[in-house]
């Protein structure tokens, strides 16, 4: 039946009330895009709790900046890596995961090692803030594996040697390098940019110049005759930046967040500033050597708070200071001698007065600093006590840019956002549980107060030989197969109570079993995000 001219009329006015609700959706849409806040994420590499001198006042050197952002935002006091080195960590950080979730051990990529951690089709942070309206990018260390083969495309493991056998033309770009795990722009490391060798950069995907000369540790400088260490020899790229390699990353991470500026304005965007300070060897760019009065890792640290400031102060000089997140953190405690060297030569306690360092599962192994700055949202001179994990990136900036996580991503992640604006009081525990990794993937147990080591030791070092000895405590349990400790009565893991608290020990032990069984969690599957409209603005 032909359509009438009233019914044609009517038809034409419901089409054009669809088409305007249509643009008033967009137009909103659009307007809340506009208002979500730029996030930079600054990493740290073998930083300790007691590295910056807001978390220890009995540093040998001042980190002025770093305190002043602590400041002006909030910083957490119970914050804690996925892991106690470096590869696992960093999964956890782009993953909002522990490493158990992979199947895959624990372990520290080096030369060609890979393939990545993060598998194909699992949902980075990166690719979150994407389907935000996110630009995003990564300058520094990438270190979660990657993928290389040779010339008969057969997949190369790590080591020394398979570096010269890498094929770049069938390598490249690179399956499961940061561009193809939803980061825009990248310019990386594969490994630590200074001790393990593959040392090439890659930028988005693609490796401008191949490793073909031989380094020898005895080109860099060795400050106070021992700081070198930990370089090891390999192949390298030609003109490949030893000694001032976060100037390099600092500058590409300001050059990413400038261009956009320039060439995106309306979008928000994202950015992984991931430094190797104060990762070995300690090699201090030429303008911070001997400035700090501390020695050379002093100087390396002071050079972390100086790049960190610059980088402030160019948010502030682009105008978006009030409209940018930053959050800074640390991969896992500090390296063994480089805790020993600090202690015994500056009074310098890297650890802040934890037991254990890099690799153990003590607190000073995983317990490093985490500081949030948002001069237009979070309330300044905040100090919380929430329980918290690098992996809760995910789910707080999930939660700032509206995005509903689904059950299976980011499964050990929380959202941290409510600490943060002031409106969740430390009282009401966010994480009833946490979960850490040492060195071997060995686990630990946080609920509440209580600690349960489901190992024997440190999970990490060897406390009976060479300088480590010094650093021994008795052992109170020495039947116990596990460990347990009430970090509120015993901060410094002295006393095991494994037989003593036999009760809280099965509790935690079958808490544990649950938690890390095959399609485990410890997050809600049900995460409700706050939402930037939901958020005020600090008066």
């Amino acid at each position: 039946m032909p359509v009438t001219s009233p019914e044609r009329l009517l038809h034409s006015i419901q089409q054009t009330r669809a088409f305007a609700a249509l643009l008033v959706v967009a137009l909103c849409t659009g307007a809340v895009a506009q208002q979500l806040p730029n996030i930079v994420i600054i990493y740290a590499d073998d930083l300790g709790y007691g590295d910056l001198s807001a978390y220890n006042p009995d540093a040998a050197y001042e980190t002025p900046r770093l305190d002043r952002m602590a400041a002006e935002g909030i910083r957490f006091v119970d914050a804690h890596s996925p892991s106690t080195i470096c590869s696992p960590s960093r999964y956890g950080l782009y993953s909002g995961q522990q490493v158990c979730r992979t199947g895959r051990g624990s372990r520290a990529f080096e030369g060609p090692g890979g393939p990545s951690y993060l598998a194909p089709g699992g949902m980075t942070i990166a690719d979150m803030v994407k389907r935000q309206g996110y630009r995003t990018g990564v300058f520094g260390k990438w270190h979660v594996g990657l993928t290389w083969y040779d010339a008969s495309g057969a997949r190369l493991g790590g080591g020394f040697k398979n570096a010269l056998l890498i094929d770049y033309a069938k390598s490249t770009p690179l399956e499961d390098g940061p561009n193809a795990r939803g980061f825009d722009e990248s310019y990386i490391t594969p490994n630590c940019p200074t001790t393990d060798p593959l040392y090439v950069y890659i930028e988005n995907g693609m490796v401008p110049a191949p490793a073909s000369r031989r380094h020898k540790r005895d080109e860099l400088p060795n400050p106070g005759g021992k700081w070198r260490w930990d370089n090891d020899e390999g192949w390298m790229s030609p003109g490949y930046r030893f000694v001032d390699a976060d100037l390099l990353f600092h500058e590409k991470t300001i050059e990413f967040i400038t261009s956009h500026r320039k060439e995106h304005p309306d979008e928000p965007f994202f950015v992984v500033f991931s430094t190797q300070i104060s990762h070995a060897p300690v090699l201090p760019a030429k303008e911070f050597a001997g400035k700090s009065g501390a020695g050379p890792r002093g100087d390396f640290v002071q050079e972390l708070d100086v790049l960190t400031g610059r980088l402030l102060d160019a948010l502030d000089e682009l105008g978006i200071d009030e409209d940018t997140l930053v959050l800074f953190n640390s991969d896992n405690g500090p390296e063994t001698v480089h805790t020993d060297w600090m202690r015994q030569d500056h009074e310098h306690d890297a650890a802040g007065g934890l037991r254990g360092m890099k690799r153990d599962g003590w607190e000073g192994g995983h317990r490093v600093p985490f500081i949030a700055r948002w001069p237009g949202r979070i309330p300044a001179g905040q100090v919380s006590t929430q329980m918290t994990n690098t992996t809760d990136l995910f789910a707080t900036v999930a939660s700032v840019v509206g995005f509903a996580l689904p059950g299976d991503v980011a499964v050990d992640s929380f959202d941290m956002l409510p600490a943060m604006l002031g409106t969740r009081d430390d009282s009401d525990p966010i994480r009833p549980h946490m979960l850490t990794q040492s060195f071997r993937a060995e686990f630990q147990l946080r609920q509440g107060d209580w600690k349960y080591l489901d190992h024997v030791g440190s999970g990490g070092n060897d406390y009976t030989r060479n300088t480590m000895k010094r650093y021994a405590l008795p052992e109170t349990a020495p039947e116990a197969t596990g460990q347990l400790f009430n970090l509120a009565a015993d901060p410094g893991e002295r006393t095991n109570l494994f037989f003593e608290e036999a009760d809280k020990r099965n509790e935690l032990q079958a808490l544990l079993k649950e938690l890390t069984q095959k399609g485990g969690r410890t997050a809600p599957t049900q995460r409700k995000p706050i939402g930037i409209g939901q958020i005020p603005r600090v008066k």
